[in-house]
């Protein structure tokens, strides 16, 4: 590389994580002021919360990682603008395109960097971040709640019960059907169900059993019946955040075995696993386009750039959750709702950079 790309690597690299580490303190400091009083109260060990702000800082530099480039790329660039130093160097002969070689080279760095992040260090911090803010800050940790679960425990069993409480351990509305080659063998049905820790079996309240036969159905009733069943409550109560957890082989193994169980959010981890792969991408957008905004001397000078860019980076980010929430809530196509935000920004990337060159 010549001079003149060491010289953008480098501002864009020292930019990017400067902003990391001004930004990163600040919201520790937010965070911080928000849950002393708990960690107080629950007498954390200073231990636990020393690596609970080390998985947080982890996890928050991920998640606002598209923000902080932006304004990163457009600080320097518009530094660079301002001191018409954009100016001397394409009217050297270089090309606008030639210009941005520095800037994709450093995209690539951080995606690369985003990349593994994403494959392996974020889950190990997410589950740390999110375990410690069920066990310590929640006003009841254990108020795990799920609604409407439906899955298929075996090759021929299916369960299904309309809620289900971590706290207490219960579900109500349960039902069980078996089937052999297509054909209901028979149904299990309960007003409520709940797991006895003592010997790991389940106490059915106004249990009925309906087992068909040729000559007629058998009917089985009793106020109180238990059982032993091949799943746990964990099955019944899916923590909300297992796939953030994961690296990307076990997510990838995760949802293979939720998807055997009939399990209803499949939609929720594909999300999860897609953005793995669309928001390191988003580096080279948002990189083009802080470039093409940030790149002409303007009258208002760096504070019309970076309020152009805030607003751009949260439309981003807008477009990226309300996608993401659409595809977990609705039968809307993860990948496409996944990849909507850069495709779209990925198109005003090339009308923005289209202008700039002229």
């Amino acid at each position: 590389m010549k001079i003149i790309d060491w010289y953008i690597l480098k501002r864009y690299l020292a930019t990017f994580f400067v902003m990391l580490l001004m930004f990163i303190p600040i919201g520790i400091v937010i965070d911080v002021s928000e849950k002393v009083n708990k960690i107080l109260a629950n007498k954390v060990p200073f231990k636990e919360v020393a690596i609970y702000y080390g998985n947080f800082t982890i996890y928050f530099a991920n998640l606002l990682f598209p923000i902080f480039l932006f304004l990163s790329v457009i600080w320097f660039t518009s530094k660079l603008a301002n001191n018409t130093e954009i100016i001397a160097i394409l009217g050297s002969g270089i090309s606008f395109f030639r210009f941005l070689r520095p800037y994709i080279i450093g995209a690539t760095m951080i995606s690369v960097l985003a990349l593994l992040m994403g494959f392996f260090f974020v889950p190990k911090a997410s589950k740390g971040f999110n375990d410690f803010r069920y066990k310590y800050l929640k006003s009841n940790p254990e108020s795990r709640q799920s609604t409407d679960v439906y899955k298929q425990i075996s090759e021929t069993e299916y369960i299904y019960v309309s809620s289900f409480n971590f706290a207490t351990q219960t579900g109500y509305n349960f039902n069980l059907e078996k089937f052999d080659n297509n054909k209901l063998v028979y149904k299990m049905n309960a007003g409520t169900i709940r797991f006895d820790d003592k010997d790991s079996t389940y106490v059915l309240s106004t249990f009925t059993k309906r087992t068909v036969g040729e000559m007629g159905d058998v009917l089985e009733s009793s106020p109180m019946k238990k059982f032993k069943f091949n799943f746990k409550p964990d099955d019944l109560t899916p923590t909300v955040y297992a796939a953030e957890t994961m690296t990307l082989g076990e997510l990838n193994r995760f949802i293979d075995k939720e998807k055997e169980s009939g399990s209803g959010n499949i939609n929720a981890y594909l999300v999860v696993k897609y953005k793995k792969y669309s928001i390191p991408t988003s580096a080279f957008i948002l990189t083009v386009i802080a470039v093409a905004v940030s790149a002409m001397k303007r009258r208002g000078g760096m504070g019309v750039n970076l309020a152009l860019g805030i607003v751009l980076a949260f439309t981003f980010i807008f477009f990226d959750k309300v996608f993401g929430t659409m595809a977990e809530k609705s039968t809307f196509s993860p990948l496409i709702a996944v990849w909507i935000p850069n495709v779209t920004f990925g198109i005003l990337a090339v009308i923005l950079l289209s202008n700039a060159r002229r």
